[in-house]
């Protein structure tokens, strides 16, 4: 398959999430992934059994890479405080676990949470960069949608800190609350250089997931096996919805009746 990068191509990429706590249960998620063709592949590690092992998550992420093959692969450890899994590591230590996939796997991405100490992440975006790696800054809300200020406020943040990609998501309380993250979206195209990621959460907000990318979000999330986050959909049944609105999008307005 044609590998895309984020932020290229007319559609968003479709991601799916591995959140297996074990090596076998990883393995048999990945291989069930494959034959549904995602763009790119997230390690949630936060959901590994042996995350305290840096050895055994280097060689775990070797190994996913290696099964991927052409298809992104975004390494992933999240915090309690943004939705991911309980954790014995410190911030330090989960921005080493970060740094040594940089170093040692051919991930093309990690993720950093912006509530991180500035240093550390700077520190993490440097061993990124002189190793080929990308960084995506990610801010996460489960309870509420912060206004389009705020989430544009982190677009920006991002691009400050000489991060990659931006990727914010929100959990919507009403339709409204949709509209603010879309709506910041697209502002957000406007004002930053680097691509967005950005997602309104649950039922009320898997709308965003399927046109996100109309409004500038440059990858959606899908449910693989298990979901990682709350309102994510079947990758084909995302990937069908994507296509319809690539082709709307690309209808030639004279032509319509």
């Amino acid at each position: 398959m044609s590998r895309r990068m984020i932020g290229e191509g007319d559609s968003p990429l479709v991601c799916a999430p591995l959140v297996g706590r074990t090596e076998e249960a990883l393995l048999s998620e990945l291989e069930a992934l494959l034959p549904e063709s995602p763009d790119a592949i997230e390690w949630r590690a936060d959901f590994f059994r042996d995350l305290a092992d840096g050895g055994a998550v280097v060689d775990m992420a070797r190994r996913i890479k290696e099964l991927a093959g052409d298809r992104l692969a975004i390494f992933t450890i999240r915090s309690r405080r943004e939705g991911g899994q309980t954790s014995s590591l410190s911030e330090r230590e989960i921005i080493e676990r970060c740094s040594s996939v940089c170093r040692e796997s051919p991930f093309e991405y990690v993720d950093c949470e912006l509530a991180v100490a500035p240093p550390d992440i700077e520190r993490l975006r440097d061993i990124a960069h002189a190793n080929g790696s990308r960084v995506i800054a990610s801010y996460h809300d489960f309870e509420r949608t912060p206004d389009e200020a705020f989430i544009v406020g982190k677009f920006l943040e991002a691009e400050r800190l000489g991060l990659d990609v931006a990727k914010v998501a929100v959990m919507p309380r009403c339709m409204e609350d949709v509209l603010v993250l879309l709506g910041a979206t697209l502002e957000g195209g406007k004002r930053v250089s680097i691509p967005l990621i950005t997602m309104s959460m649950g039922g009320l907000g898997a709308l965003s997931r399927m046109i996100g990318g109309a409004f500038g979000s440059s990858l959606t999330f899908a449910a693989g096996r298990e979901a990682s986050a709350p309102g994510q959909l079947p990758i084909g049944e995302l990937r069908s919805l994507l296509e319809i609105v690539r082709r709307s999008r690309s209808l030639n307005p004279s032509s319509s009746p």
